[in-house]
């Protein structure tokens, strides 16, 4: 057998760990002959309902799963950490601000950054779920000055996710059938679905697509979608947004598909004119356990106001949390 891979998660106790972990013990994340160390971590009040959701866990009895711990304090869950899952935060309620959730996780994404920091390995891959993720992620890597800002991530494949099956649905196949969805920007409203070099049966799906199906209607619901789900469950998205941790992580480690690519927050490098450092979402490929943005895609003047918009709310968020950083 090969020697565990050391998989913290924050949050562990709420919905989305809970849609998460079973999936990752039972190898659905990192595959099927990687044993798994799960070390997670919860505010004080909730160890309790953690202390059930290990119970539920051994009670499996996951081949994979080598060993679980809990605990309240981000040294002891991020001690010696191969992965870092950074999910729990305080949910966007109905009609909430995003101005609200900024104020409310950012303080929460600095101690666990500097938790990081002292405490993870040094090739640690990071990806941030609690929003807002992409400045969550900033301010994470921005505490945490002694690893690579390249480690931490946000995660936009819920967005890609999404996107492709919006589009599945208006073209009547399968998604599977679709690649090179690109979804640019930040996790929020002025996210930017983009469909522009997206490829079925070897043709572009923007010759087969109207332009006002486009603007009024597929950009808004992607956009959207989770305020949507809100309104019509009660909660945020659970069991989509952890299947959608599970696709990054897993490709980011394992490696994309051939002739395709998926959707990042990342530390901006500059490409297509973002500024450098914003946690911003690029198409990547991966490969050996590092991505790269895919260069010299082609970009509209109506891409291009759609991927400065969104850039411009991430400079905004930026500016918001100076104080954290």
């Amino acid at each position: 057998m090969k020697d565990p891979v050391r998989v913290s998660i924050t949050g562990a106790a709420g919905n989305i760990s809970y849609a998460l972990l079973f999936r990752i013990a039972a190898g659905d994340m990192l595959g099927k002959d990687q044993p798994v160390a799960l070390q997670l971590l919860e505010i004080t009040p909730a160890m309790q309902a953690l202390e059930g959701v290990v119970m539920e866990l051994n009670d499996c009895a996951f081949p994979l799963l080598s060993s679980v711990n809990i605990s309240d304090d981000p040294g002891v869950a991020f001690r010696d950490s191969n992965i870092a899952m950074l999910v729990g935060s305080k949910p966007r309620g109905p009609d909430m601000q995003r101005s609200d959730l900024i104020k409310d996780n950012g303080a929460i994404f600095s101690v666990q950054g500097k938790a990081l920091n002292d405490n993870a390995n040094r090739d640690i891959k990071v990806i941030v779920v609690g929003n807002p993720a992409n400045t969550n992620a900033f301010i994470a890597a921005k505490n945490a000055p002694d690893l690579n800002p390249a480690n931490f991530t946000a995660m936009m494949r819920l967005d890609h996710n999404r996107a492709l099956s919006q589009l599945s649905t208006k073209l009547n196949l399968h998604h599977t059938e679709l690649s090179k969805m690109t979804v640019w920007g930040n996790h929020s409203a002025t996210q930017y679905p983009d469909i522009s070099n997206v490829i079925v049966n070897g043709s572009a799906v923007s010759d087969q697509i109207d332009q006002h199906w486009l603007v009024n209607d597929f950009i808004p619901t992607v956009q959207n979608r989770g305020t949507t789900i809100i309104r019509a469950r009660g909660a945020s998205s659970a069991a989509s947004a952890a299947s959608a941790a599970i696709d990054h992580m897993r490709d980011w480690v394992l490696g994309t598909p051939d002739d395709d690519w998926v959707s990042m927050a990342i530390p901006s490098d500059g490409s297509y004119g973002i500024q450098e450092g914003l946690m911003y979402s690029f198409p990547v490929t991966c490969i050996d356990g590092n991505y790269q943005i895919v260069q010299g895609l082609d970009i509209s003047d109506f891409s291009r106001e759609r991927m400065i918009a969104t850039e411009q709310e991430l400079k905004t968020e930026v500016d918001a949390v100076s104080h954290l950083i």
